[in-house]
This record gives structure tokens, sequence and C-alpha cells, in this order.
């Protein structure tokens, strides 16, 4: 095992002592490495004082659900799925430059509702400094339901949090970063159960052909594919354009694309004003 850093040492040790500050704990978790993380750490400090809950909806891959529950049981992390009814707000449904903030706000009104009658007295997420830097408008809604943000307070990066969960043993330490079905679908496109099932199956085919960094950009009839740039080549190929052709035209999209500037989280938010960047970013 490498020595830590003395820097993320006293994060950990910060982290640590904040989580012993917070009483029962509700984690709002994902899978993803910072909640599976946080997850993890609470259950450590805290034992049965903690809850993980992952809230079920049809913006959640299958497989990313799975891939949870299995990393919770492998670490016998308490754990219940709860069920998020976003997609039944119209405010969500409609897709534009707030959808984040709706999502989080249903998620959290949820988690309230189950704190309150369980008697824990605290609610956490895994956000991190670097999530600062970029457009994320869930964290509002975190912020007027008064969640806890430990890994935040600590001052903790996405890469120090990757280097503590490999410190730890996690499996998911380089687990690629993933966010809902929803964010695949271009703002101002109405988010609908057929549009992210169509979403998750054309991600499940190309994780079956083997690419492990990715995302599908739903545009009407346009599809535009995201391939991570140390992937790009093999996904440049002509028998695999040919692959990805014929797999996104059976589910329904007339034109197939794939984007030369390879995966890059977020890049729907190149669409949106710069003046609502500025504005809620």
């Amino acid at each position: 095992m490498l020595p830590m850093d003395s820097g993320v040492s006293t994060k950990l040790f910060q982290l640590e002592a904040d989580l012993r500050r917070l009483g029962r704990v509700l984690v709002a978790y994902s899978g993803g490495v910072d909640s599976a993380y946080l997850a993890s750490a609470t259950h450590r400090i805290l034992g049965s004082n903690m809850l993980a809950l992952i809230a079920d909806s049809p913006s959640l891959a299958r497989t990313h659900l799975a891939d949870a529950l299995a990393f919770a049981n492998e670490q016998q992390i308490p754990i219940e799925v709860i069920s998020t009814s976003e997609l039944d707000r119209p405010e969500y449904a409609r897709n534009d430059g707030q959808r984040c903030f709706h999502c989080k706000d249903e998620l959290f009104d949820v988690m309230e509702n189950l704190r309150a009658a369980r008697g824990f007295d605290t609610i956490a997420y895994g956000v991190n400094v670097d999530d600062q830097g970029d457009f994320r408008p869930g964290q509002r809604a975190a912020q007027q339901h008064h969640v806890a943000a430990p890994l935040l307070k600590a001052g903790l990066t996405k890469q120090e949090i990757r280097d503590l969960a490999r410190q730890a043993g996690l499996r998911i330490w380089d687990k690629p970063a993933s966010a809902c079905l929803s964010s695949r679908i271009e703002y101002g496109r109405p988010v609908t159960r057929e549009a992210l099932d169509v979403v998750e199956r054309g991600e499940d085919a190309i994780r079956a052909l083997g690419f492990r960094q990715f995302r599908v950009r739903h545009h009407g009839e346009i599809v535009r594919i995201e391939i991570a740039r140390e992937e790009l080549e093999r996904a440049l190929h002509p028998a695999m354009a040919a692959e990805f052709a014929a797999i996104f035209k059976a589910l329904g999209f007339k034109f197939v694309t794939l984007d030369l500037e390879g995966f890059r989280s977020g890049s729907m938010n190149s669409l949106l004003p710069a003046e609502q960047l500025r504005r809620t970013g």
C-alpha cells in the first residue's frame, strides 16, 4: 500500500471528525466513486447509525443500480432502495437548464420524509471540491434542504477521493464517472421514459462492445456518440462505425454520429446560454 500524502491524511482526519458530529446519518448514494466512498467511510465511523439510500427511477440505468447494490453488499453497508418521482414533475420533464435542481429537490424531499420518520439527524451527499467548478444546479437544492457535504467540507478533490478509495481497497476507486440517463438528452427535448430507455439500451450495447468510458447523447433523430479519447481510435474503425450505425438505427435514430472531440462530462451544458451558467452554476 502506498503511503498517504500528509495533506490528504489531514483531510481524512477532518472528514472522520465531521462524520462523528453528524449523529445518525442518511447518505444519498448512487454507486459513483464519491457517494460510494462517503457511504463506506460513514459506515466505518458510525456503524449502524448510518443508512445509504439509493433512488430508483427511470433515469437510473439498471446496470448502475445492480452494481451500486452489489458494492454496498460487498462492504456490508446498510442500504435501502427508495422510489423518486422526478419524471412526474413537469418542471423536470421539460428538461431546461434547471432539470438537475428539480431532480435533487425530489430526492431530498423523499429523504427528508424518511429522515424524520426514522429518527435520523442528518442527510449527507457526496459533492467534492472539483464539483464547484462545474454547472451543477443540484447543489442549490442540497443547500436549500440543508444537506451536509462532508467531502466538500474536508476539502477533498475527486482525485483525492479516488486515492482514498484505492487506499481503502474499494474496487470502485477507478470507476468511470456517470451521470443519470436524463443528462444524455439535449436541453429542451422533454425527458420521457421512451427516450431514457433508448439511451440505456444504446449504452448497454456500446458497453457490450468493450468500451469503458462513453456517452450516448440524444438529439432527436440524431444520436451523438462520445467515446473516451484513448478508445476513440478503435471507435473510428469502419467496421466499428458500421456496428454503431446498425445498433442505433435499430433503436429508431435516423442519423448516427461519432463525436470527434471524444467523451467529456457535461458536454450538453455547452448548449446553455453563458448567462445561465454564470447565474446558477
